[in-house]
């Protein structure tokens, strides 16, 4: 302990071991203090223990977003005769049944590979060096300044990018500004042909009547393109769009290899030939079983671990070791004494029954509305018979599966029905059941990002910090104390001491 400046005089005329002895008063001055800081330990154990169940909370809240959506009920699964040639996804809206899908043509992509070699006799070029330093290999003149090409967009619009070439630029700088740039064309040189490439980024037929990459732009001088790079547009691969034919009926096209139709996503890989994929449509109903099951599972976890510090078994001689009890003890000797000092510090908070009880009362209630379906047991989710369970569900997966089979529709309207009053379905009574218990939970024991003035427990904790800071001032005083009285008697003593010395020595008792 940190004491004053006054002098110390330890048994130097009385012979007492003045340490130990002041050491021991302290210890009984210290007790209150133990005590304080004893009970702040128990505090913010306890107000980790509630935060630890409202993270548990906060859990089954952000699992239930998925309960509250119409998709997690309606979700669609989809089969192809034909997987590697069309695939499909299907939306929540889509209608079940079968569609025959007839691919022809794929979309592909407009290309224009350059017609020969940029360099003279076969020789090579270096891509990364200046190009006006490999001017005699190539076939074309260097020529520096803007350049121009065209693409066109959906509407068949023409659009002209320009690119400024200077005599440092290499042929990858020239090739990268082109790509960089944003015109859904990209560019590159082939060393081993040396031949440049430049096509499009995106799939589709963008020019039916003439190159999709064009050259022949009527503002702006394209000569690098043709003369160095070696590009025409007469060597120019055009872009295709895919085609298809619909339940034998409708030929669509689309410029990508998705198409989306009546609320499916279909994709094309390969075209189908003669035959058509046959592509099905229904209710998928492990899905959404999975979900229901996955959910409920998660709310009886937590009932049962909200249920176990409700009811957790208190050990009240067990109380927090302070630092010189630690010290005197093993790990283990520490480990299983907390574990009993920890036992019990949520028992039978009425924040958690009372929570636990509203969550209770949202499954069982019934939900008022116009579907097929207003209460749990209707759909096979049913409440534990056993008392010891407190409140855990049980679910007859061939009942369910059956009533999602029948009609999802009612099952979502009843999990999830988003209205006010007895319409309300179980997942949003049980949103605003959850929340309300997060809200005073936090108000009671904080979160993450509270102070302590911002909770109760913690307005506690820091009011117990500042008696304990008090208190260890007191005792620095009190030390101080016990250590001048110690001093003037030992003053007192040695000055007996001479005097009876003197006496002695005057009586002829001296040496």
């Amino acid at each position: 302990m940190v004491t004053g400046v006054n002098m110390r005089i330890g048994g130097l005329a009385t012979g007492m071991d003045t340490d130990q002895i002041v050491e021991d008063l302290m210890k009984v001055e210290k007790m209150p203090l133990d005590k304080l800081q004893q009970d702040k330990t128990k505090m913010e154990w306890q107000r980790d223990a509630f935060c630890d169940v409202n993270k548990l909370f906060s859990e089954l809240d952000d699992q239930g977003f998925d309960m509250r959506l119409q998709k997690t009920y309606n979700s669609k699964s989809t089969t192809s005769s034909m997987s590697s040639a069309v695939t499909a996804t299907a939306s929540a809206s889509a209608s079940n049944g079968t569609y025959e899908i007839k691919v022809e043509q794929l979309a592909s992509a407009a290309i224009n590979a350059g017609s020969e070699s940029i360099a003279i006799d076969g020789e090579s070029i270096d891509p990364t060096s200046s190009m006006s330093s490999q001017n005699d290999l190539l076939k074309g003149e260097l020529q520096t300044g803007e350049f121009a090409f065209a693409t066109f967009n959906e509407d068949g619009e023409e659009i002209i990018h320009t690119i400024t070439v200077s005599e440092d630029d290499s042929l990858n700088d020239v090739l990268k500004d082109i790509t960089s740039q944003d015109n859904g064309v990209r560019a590159f040189f082939d060393p081993q042909s040396n031949k440049v490439v430049m096509e499009r980024t995106e799939t589709g037929d963008f020019n039916p009547d003439g190159a999709e990459i064009s050259f022949n732009v009527t503002d702006g001088d394209s000569s690098f393109f043709t003369d160095i790079l070696g590009l025409s547009e007469a060597n120019e691969q055009g872009g295709e769009n895919a085609i298809f034919t619909y339940n034998n009926a409708l030929t669509l096209e689309s410029k990508t290899n998705t198409y989306t139709l009546n609320d499916m996503t279909l994709t094309f890989t390969e075209t189908t030939g003669d035959s058509s994929a046959r592509i099905a449509v229904s209710n998928d109903v492990d899905g959404a079983l999975d979900k229901i099951t996955q959910f409920v599972d998660k709310y009886n976890e937590v009932i049962e671990t909200v249920n176990e510090r409700l009811s957790e078994e208190q050990f009240r001689d067990y109380k927090p070791l302070t630092d010189e009890q630690k010290n005197a003890m093993s790990e283990k000797e520490i480990e299983l004494w907390e574990e009993k000092a920890k036992s019990g510090l949520l028992k039978g908070e009425s924040i958690l029954s009372s929570g636990l009880s509203n969550m209770r009362q949202n499954w069982y209630n019934t939900v008022e509305n116009e579907s097929s379906f207003n209460h749990l047991s209707q759909i096979g989710i049913t409440t534990s018979s056993n008392f010891r369970d407190g409140g855990k569900l049980l679910i007859d997966e061939d009942k369910l599966k059956q009533a999602l089979t029948d009609d999802s529709s009612s099952v979502y309207k009843l999990f999830s029905n988003d209205v006010e009053g007895s319409g309300r379905g179980i997942i949003n009574r049980l949103d605003d059941s959850i929340n309300n218990t997060i809200k005073r939970i936090e108000s009671r024991a904080g979160k993450s990002t509270h102070t302590l003035e911002q909770y109760t427990m913690g307005k506690r904790i820091k009011d117990m910090d500042s008696r304990i800071s008090s208190f260890e001032k007191k005792l620095i005083d009190i030390e101080d104390r016990y250590w001048r009285q110690f001093t003037q008697m030992e003053k007192a003593v040695q000055q007996m001491n001479s005097q009876h010395g003197y006496l002695m020595q005057q009586f002829g008792f001296g040496m």
